[in-house]
């Protein structure tokens, strides 16, 4: 098995195609499919399952291939790093479900390092798409919550892409809505009150299920339901539509503003409040970067957690 083999093997899974991987990387088609086979033969499993419009991979070849891109990451960096590449920047990458102090900690954190030496990057996106991209690696680190709705199903999926859960926060249910809203000045909002306003979540693609989604009480029935995508489209449905939605209460105003406010939920012997412990999944047995320690300590700093084996005199990776 060579690097090499594991690249073409990348890239194929990539590209969909053999054919088309070959183009890219200026080889002939018979090299690529040689390669593949080879690749194929020697680890004694199907990596890929030829069909009429190209490739896929196999479930041995989803799993074989996310511990090759792991790999060839790794060589690549060390290559970049020890190969006189002047040019050379170090990435660093969060991907997170929709929370606006991850925004605040993400900024503390590029203040401490030259965005010239680095390369960031912030991915809000989906519960399983966090899950996927640290377990690629694409990102160092994924934010997500667990409760005792999703903790099971959340865990496998953590345990399948090699992954671990560090508790950073528990939280109970908040109704986040416009400061306009008619409800916006109660001291606590049952979801009877709320039955005449549109509940507002984020879409999950096509993994609607209620184990993926960033609400807290998502497995409850809603009346009136609206789906979003981004956190910006979100708080202008909240403003045109009086809509609302059920969070943990923790809202950056230096980002967000003051035009939204976060009520307690009060609970009802039918919806019984649960608990959200919002926390950070990382590779297990990796050892995380300094600008990863960075961001966690910046995270627990915002959230008033302690943070005593974090050590601010600790040099950058610049």
């Amino acid at each position: 098995m060579t690097l090499q083999q594991l690249y073409y093997a990348i890239m194929v899974a990539e590209m969909g195609s053999m054919n088309k991987a070959a183009e890219k990387l200026y080889i002939s088609q018979p090299t690529m499919t040689s390669a593949i086979k080879e690749l194929e033969k020697e680890t004694q499993i199907t990596i890929f399952q030829r069909t009429s419009r190209g490739v896929i991979p196999t479930n041995e070849g989803v799993d074989f291939l996310m511990h090759a891109r792991q790999l060839y990451q790794q060589y690549e960096l060390l290559k970049d790093r020890y190969s006189g590449n002047k040019n050379f920047k170090r990435k660093f990458g969060v991907s997170t479900q929709h929370y606006s102090f991850i925004d605040k900690a993400f900024v503390e954190t590029i203040k401490y390092y030259d965005t010239l030496d680095f390369d960031f990057a912030i991915r809000e996106t989906t519960t399983k798409q966090v899950i996927t991209d640290v377990g690629i690696l694409k990102s160092e680190i994924g934010i997500l919550f667990m409760s005792d709705t999703n903790r099971k199903v959340l865990t496998r999926m953590l345990n399948e892409n090699d992954l671990v859960f560090t508790p950073l926060i528990d939280c109970n249910a908040y109704v986040y809505l416009y400061k306009g809203h008619p409800l916006a000045n109660e001291k606590s909002i049952s979801l009877e009150q709320l039955a005449d306003y549109p509940c507002l979540s984020f879409e999950q693609g096509s993994d609607s299920s209620v184990f993926f989604a960033e609400e807290l009480l998502s497995d409850n029935e809603y009346p009136r339901s609206i789906k979003a995508t981004d956190r910006a489209t979100m708080l202008n449905l909240m403003v045109g539509l009086n809509g609302y939605t059920l969070c943990s209460g923790i809202i950056c105003e230096e980002l967000n503003g003051t035009d939204y406010v976060a009520v307690p939920f009060k609970e009802d012997e039918k919806n019984k409040n649960i608990t959200m412990e919002i926390g950070y999944i990382s590779k297990k047995h990796s050892i995380m970067s300094d600008i990863g320690k960075r961001f966690i300590h910046e995270c627990k700093v915002y959230l008033g957690v302690p943070d005593d084996d974090f050590k601010d005199d600790a040099p950058s990776d610049n």
